[in-house]
């Protein structure tokens, strides 16, 4: 038992680690100026987020953690979070250079662009808050079947850390190719996993999720989608 507490904490320590470095790289690293090198590293970096995506749909399903669970037991949430964390700094220290740039605001509209992205943190934040960060991290066990999360940003967009997601990427005033790249490539993946989700939502929830979803009505970006 004690094994697995240190292991599930080392996990969220690993995970806390691995976000950090991926803001600090993307804030930093594809931030600098670079000549554009073709749509060659944009498929080897399209290929690494999908290998990110894939472990994330496929260790989502139902099935697969049942066949995984007597394997891993209690500590099934914590390799998830382990092999998660490890992967995106795959995808940071992987990445190859796209080069280019698409937009690099000054004056009144980077102003604008800053603040949308300190507001896409905000929403980030509260989102997580709402769901539980220990959960989110692999600590603590997730909240059972029947606590639906309606509360908090919940009330206005069904998922609204993706919301956030792309509003703190995409309002970044001076858009290099790579972080165009990134921010296209992680939105695809989250637009494509909504539906799937949600599906799993609705195999647990079933009728208040369905309640839910028509209260609710857009799910990553209000009035379009």
């Amino acid at each position: 038992m004690r094994g697995a507490r240190a292991f599930a904490w080392l996990g969220g320590g690993v995970f806390v680690a691995s976000l950090a470095y991926c803001g600090w790289w993307f804030l930093f690293r594809l931030g600098q100026p670079r000549p554009w090198n073709g749509w060659a590293p944009v498929a080897w970096n399209a290929g690494l987020i999908t290998l990110f995506a894939l472990h994330h749909s496929v260790f989502a399903r139902d099935a697969v953690k049942a066949r995984l669970a007597p394997l891993f037991g209690d500590r099934l949430r914590s390799v998830y979070v382990w092999i998660a964390s490890l992967l995106l700094f795959a995808v940071c220290l992987l990445w190859k250079p796209v080069g280019g740039t698409w937009t690099d605001h000054h004056g009144a509209l980077k102003a604008v662009d800053i603040v949308l992205q300190l507001l896409g943190v905000r929403l980030i934040a509260r989102s997580v808050a709402t769901i539980d960060p220990l959960a989110l991290a692999g600590i603590r066990a997730l909240p059972p079947a029947e606590t639906l999360q309606v509360t908090g940003p919940y009330r206005f967009i069904r998922h609204p850390l993706y919301f956030g997601w792309m509003v703190a990427l995409f309002a970044t005033p001076h858009m290099t190719g790579d972080r165009l790249a990134f921010a296209v490539l992680t939105s695809i993946y989250l637009l494509i996993a909504v539906p799937w989700e949600e599906r799993s939502l609705r195999d647990a929830f079933g009728e208040d999720y369905e309640q839910y979803a028509a209260e609710v009505r857009w799910r990553v970006i209000p009035y379009i989608y």
